[in-house]
């Protein structure tokens, strides 16, 4: 194995859940998590040449596997599922919602999370996502492509809509 692919393994490694977690969020019936995943792991392969450190390796993970992820959604033309709710497999939960597995009421309500971003448009996914793994405003926009005063607007409207969707 070569030093490039050695490095390749290791990003992978620390990225996992990450990568975990944004395929979990734009997984469908049609485009089930593991093959989602599989794909992520092949474009960031393709682009990891590439990587010159302009930005944080976590930025740029993020940015390819939304951009995978939407890509495919788009390609389908479909919109995920959210009435099969299903927790991420080898990931963490988003860092702020870590819970007790033993706590059956938390684990009740980031499924009920879950399933509310899963009724969110790709981009609302995608900011919401990031927000909760506690990336700052400009880390979002540079991830997504938008102005920092954008994602935080786009947040709060966001927030108020899954407040109005949960009632």
């Amino acid at each position: 194995m070569d030093e490039q692919e050695q490095q390749f393994l290791n990003m992978l490694d620390q990225f996992r859940p990450v990568i975990n977690k944004v395929c979990f969020m734009y997984a469908t019936n049609d485009e089930p998590l593991g093959d989602l995943y599989q794909e992520v792991v092949l474009q960031l392969w393709k682009a990891f040449p590439r990587f010159r450190g302009e930005s944080k390796m976590s930025t740029w993970v993020y940015r390819i596997a939304m951009n995978t992820c939407v890509s495919n959604l788009r390609h389908r033309n479909v919109r995920p599922q959210t009435s099969s709710l299903r927790l991420p497999h080898g990931g963490e939960p988003f860092s702020r919602l870590l819970y007790d597995d033993d706590d059956e009421q938390e684990q009740e309500n980031l499924r009920e999370l879950y399933r509310l971003i899963g009724e969110l448009g790709k981009l609302e996914r995608a900011i919401i996502l990031l927000w909760l793994d506690e990336k700052s405003y400009e880390e979002i926009a540079e991830i997504l492509n938008l102005s920092a005063s954008n994602v935080g607007v786009r947040i709060n409207r966001i927030k108020e809509k899954l407040r109005r969707i949960k009632h």
